[in-house]
């Protein structure tokens, strides 16, 4: 069930993997970048979605005047001519942000492009074979410029996403595309504000929430709540969550003007043989990016990301990274280190 939520109290241990140090107790997954753009607007593109056959939902324009947000679907080879336009008919702006892997499609869309963002409506919404719907949260508490989003969807066609309330405050939900059935999800009594972002063939569901002021992630797994957050961050988020219960996201060091941001992946994983599991935690920043600008906001069955940073000029590129085969891995951490071998993260079978 997606609706029972008991808080796990997060574990007074987690390790950041590699630990800063020469060898460490939990090894890195090794992986290759791609920066993938639509030549549409090579100003501005996220990738916010990725499916077990590698197909990419995201979008271009950032959504200023004159650079509307725009929808697309992008397949393997990842070339010009792969990009597919996903955007709701009518709309001013689309962003299609998650995509099983039959190819449902959802996102949000709005029918404005105001210069203040704060005053375009948004509506969630989910595509099949063509065909788009509208999803809005059946509420009287509503924001006063009402806010819905789908972000994520699993294989079963169940979508989850937000909706903000009359006091700003949001509100996670999961949405059942076949019966057409909405249902919230129940999150410990101390949040105030939570989203849900991602949800994985067992109905686990991945989000950010809002504690005593404070933004975590999280993980609704088992029908239980377990709070995500980096080692010294001032902020978490999660973003999505494969069929492993790989978590993937960002974090924030730093406020305000120096504020830095890195994606992140997290595990639950035994460390030095023994029988329970802590949190692991991996940066991922991209490797042509400006310092602390990377988000990560998917990631596949074999744990493949998506996400996007930013240049030193301030452009937005969409951001691919393909975990490495165990032989590519330890050829490059050989090359790397002169010598020794790399232990590779487990993969599920058939990556």
């Amino acid at each position: 069930m997606l609706v029972g939520a008991a808080l796990v109290a997060s574990a007074a241990a987690s390790v950041v993997c590699g630990g800063g140090r020469r060898t460490s107790v939990v090894a890195c997954a090794k992986f290759s970048f791609q920066t993938l753009d639509n030549n549409a607007d090579n100003t501005f593109n996220q990738l916010l979605g990725i499916n077990k056959a590698g197909d990419i939902a995201g979008y271009f324009g950032s959504g200023a005047q004159g650079h509307p947000n725009k929808g697309y679907v992008l397949a393997p080879q990842y070339g010009q001519s792969n990009y597919t336009d996903t955007n709701f008919p009518g709309s001013m702006q689309t962003q299609a942000v998650g995509l099983n892997d039959s190819g449902t499609v959802v996102g949000f869309w709005s029918p404005t492009n105001n210069s203040d963002p704060a005053t375009n409506i948004n509506h969630g919404f989910y595509e099949q074979n063509g065909s788009f719907h509208t999803v809005d949260f059946p509420t009287t508490d509503n924001a006063k410029v009402a806010m819905n989003q789908l972000l994520g969807v699993n294989d079963a066609n169940v979508a989850v996403g937000f909706y903000e309330d009359g006091a700003q405050n949001d509100h996670g939900y999961w949405y059942d595309i076949n019966s057409q059935n909405f249902h919230p999800i129940k999150v410990p009594s101390d949040v105030s504000s939570d989203q849900a972002t991602g949800v994985n063939s067992r109905r686990d569901i991945s989000g950010f929430a809002t504690i005593n002021n404070s933004t975590v992630g999280f993980l609704i797994a088992n029908g239980q709540f377990q709070q995500i957050s980096y080692p010294g961050a001032d902020m978490t988020q999660a973003f999505g969550v494969n069929d492993s219960d790989e978590v993937v996201g960002t974090y924030t060091m730093g406020t305000g003007s120096n504020a830095q941001t890195h994606g992140f992946t997290w595990t639950m994983e035994s460390v030095n043989g023994s029988t329970n599991k802590i949190p692991v935690f991996q940066t991922i920043d991209a490797p042509n990016g400006a310092p602390g600008t990377t988000v990560l906001n998917g990631i596949d069955y074999c744990g493949n990301v998506v996400g996007f940073y930013n240049d030193s000029a301030g452009n937005t590129h969409g951001l691919l990274g393909n975990v490495m085969s165990a032989g590519a891995a330890s050829a490059t951490a050989s090359a790397a280190a002169g010598s020794g071998h790399h232990h590779k993260k487990k993969q599920p079978k058939g990556c």
